[in-house]
C-alpha cells in the first residue's frame, strides 16, 4: 500500500509507506547472505561490500519477457511527459534482477536520469527516522505505553479540539487519556500536518509549525495548540515522524542528522543519504517537477516544497520528510529491514525489533474506515499500520498481489518502495513531481501489478 501525503496549500507531501511483516511461518528470518562478518570482516562495510549482486531474472523466478511490462509502463509515463525520469530497481533473495533508468534528470539541461540520481524522498524519510527510534527503544530508552509527556513535558497539558462554538471561537476538552509513544509512531495520537482547512490546521499554519527554526521552536509551538482528536479514536497522516526526529536528538544526545548518519546510513553504506545534498553531489541531484492541469509538467517553483535543498546541515531536520537518497542506498535500508535488521554482516536492529516496527498496529475499526486510514484512496481494508510504515494485513483484501506482510511507504514526490517477506522481495521506485496529474499514487500500484505477474516461479 501506499500512503502519500496530502496536497496542502502549495505544500505537496504525497506521503507513501506500509508496512508490517508477518511471516506467516512465525517471523523474520535472518537469512544466509554474504557479508563482511562471513568473509572474515570486522563487520563494517567497505567499498566492496556496496554493490548488490546482479543476475539474470530467471535465476530468482522472474520471466524476462513478461518483466518488459514493468519497462514499457515506465517508458510510457516518461514518453507521455506525466515524469521527466525514472529509476527502478528490483531484487530477490538479496540480489538485483532489475534495474533501469528512464528519461532525464533534468529535463532543461537535457541531462539523463542514472542509477546514482539523487532524489528528495519526503516520507519514505519517516521510515528511517522510525528505525532511529527503535534503535533507542533497544537501548531502554523509551516504550510504547509511555505518555510521549514522560519525555516531552511540554506536552504535559495539551488539549484536544472539541469544535467551535456560536461565536466561532474553538472549544477545548481534556483528552481522556494522554497521548503514547505507541501512538506517536502510529499518527494516532491526535497531531495533523497543518495541510487542512479546519481550525486545528489553520493553527499551525499560523503559527508556522513546519517553518520553525529549531525542532525545539517546533516542540514549543505544538505545545500551544490542541490535538485534532482524542488520541487513538483515529488515523490522520501527520507531524509525528518529525516529533519522533525531536525525540531522537533527545534521548541520544546527538542531532538527529548526526544519529541517522552515526548509526544508520555510514554503517550500511549508505553513502548518498543525508538531509542535504553537499557542492560536489549537486550535478546528481534530480531536477523537481510539479503538475499543472492547464500545463502538465512543469518546472517547480521557488515556492513549492522542496524545491532546492540546502548545500548545508539543515538548522530544523525534518524526521517526516527531510532526507535526500538514492535508489541503491535506499535498496539498503529496505534489504535490512527485509532481513531482520542485518545487512553485510552490520546489524542495526534485533530480529523481533523489526517484526514489532513492521506488523499493523491498527485495530479492524480503524482500517479502510472513515475515522481511519483513507489516504489518497489507496488505504482500504485490508491494510493497516506499523510505526512509521503501511502494511499489507490482507492482500487479498486489499485486492494487492504482495505476499501478506509486505510493508511500504512513499514521499510526495512519488518515491515509493516495498518489502515482501513472503516473497523475499525489495522494490524501489524513484520519480520527482509534486502535485496531482496522471498516475499519482496509481503509479506504484501499476508498478506491483507488473512486477508480480512477471514473478511466474516463486517457489526459486
Amino acid at each position: 500500500m501506499v500512503m502519500r501525503w496530502w496536497h496542502g496549500a502549495r505544500l505537496r507531501f504525497v506521503l507513501w509507506t506500509f508496512a508490517p511483516v508477518l511471516l506467516a511461518a512465525g517471523g523474520i528470518q535472518a537469512r544466509t547472505r554474504s557479508s563482511a562478518a562471513q568473509l572474515g570482516g570486522t563487520g563494517k562495510v567497505t567499498s566492496s561490500d556496496l554493490a548488490f549482486q546482479e543476475v539474470a531474472p530467471a535465476t530468482e523466478g522472474f520471466s524476462v519477457q513478461r518483466l518488459k511490462r514493468l519497462h514499457a509502463l515506465m517508458e510510457r509515463v516518461v514518453e507521455e511527459k506525466q515524469f521527466a525520469g525514472a529509476v527502478t530497481i528490483l531484487a530477490r533473495h538479496g540480489k538485483v534482477v532489475d534495474f533501469r533508468v528512464y528519461g532525464k534528470q533534468n529535463l532543461a539541461t537535457g541531462t539523463p536520469m542514472q542509477k546514482d540520481t539523487i532524489f528528495r524522498i519526503f516520507s519514505m524519510s519517516k521510515p528511517i527516522t522510525s528505525t532511529a527510534m527503535m534503535i533507542l527503544y533497544e537501548k531502554g530508552k523509551w516504550d510504547p505505553l509511555d505518555p510521549i509527556s514522560k519525555y516531552i513535558p511540554e506536552f504535559a497539558h495539551l488539549k484536544v479540539f472539541k469544535g467551535v462554538n456560536s461565536r466561532g471561537r474553538v472549544v477545548v476538552e481534556n483528552p481522556v487519556s494522554p497521548p503514547t509513544m505507541r501512538e506517536l509512531m502510529t499518527h494516532t495520537a491526535g497531531f495533523t500536518y497543518g495541510f487542512g482547512k479546519g481550525p486545528v490546521d489553520r493553527m499551525y499554519q499560523a503559527k508556522g509549525v513546519l517553518h520553525s527554526a529549531s525542532l525545539q521552536q517546533m516542540i514549543n509551538r505544538l505545545a500551544t495548540i490542541p490535538l485534532l482528536y482524542q488520541p487513538g479514536t483515529r488515523w490522520v497522516y501527520s507531524i509525528s515522524a518529525d516529533i519522533q526526529g525531536y525525540l531522537v536528538q533527545k534521548l541520544s544526545g546527538e542531532s538527529l542528522p548526526d544519529f541517522t548518519r552515526n548509526h544508520i546510513f555510514e554503517p550500511l553504506g549508505m553513502k548518498d543519504t543525508g538531509f542535504y545534498v553537499p557542492p560536489e553531489k549537486r550535478k546528481r541531484f534530480a531536477s523537481l517537477y510539479e503538475w499543472e492541469p492547464s500545463k502538465g509538467l512543469v518546472a517547480a517553483s521557488a515556492k513549492s516544497l522542496g524545491v532546492s535543498y540546502s548545500h548545508k546541515e539543515p538548522a530544523m531536520a525534518s524526521g517526516g520528510g527531510g532526507l535526500v537518497s538514492t535508489s541503491t542506498d535506499y535498496l539498503r535500508f529496505a534489504e535490512m529491514l527485509l532481513n531482520g535488521g542485518e545487512l553485510d554482516g552490520v546489524r542495526i536492529l534485533g530480529p523481533e525489533t523489526v517484526k514489532m516496527m513492521t506488523a499493523n498496529h491498527l485495530p479492524a475499526s480503524l482500517m479502510g474506515t472513515e475515522n481511519g486510514m483513507r489516504f489518497w484512496g489507496l488505504v482500504r481494508p485490508g491494510f493497516g499500520y506499523g510505526y512509521d510504515l503501511g502494511v499489507f494485513v490482507n492482500p487479498g483484501l486489499a485486492d494487492a498481489p504482495v505476499g501478506k506482510g509486505t510493508f511500504m511507504w512513499d514521499g510526495a514526490a512519488g518515491t515509493w518502495f516495498w518489502v515482501d517477506p513472503d516473497n523475499d522481495i525489495v522494490f524501489v521506485g524513484m520519480v520527482q513531481r509534486l502535485g496531482g496529474g496522471p498516475y499519482v499514487g496509481g503509479l506504484q500500484e501499476l508498478a506491483r501489478a507488473t512486477v508480480y505477474q512477471a514473478l511466474i516461479n516463486p517457489a526459486r
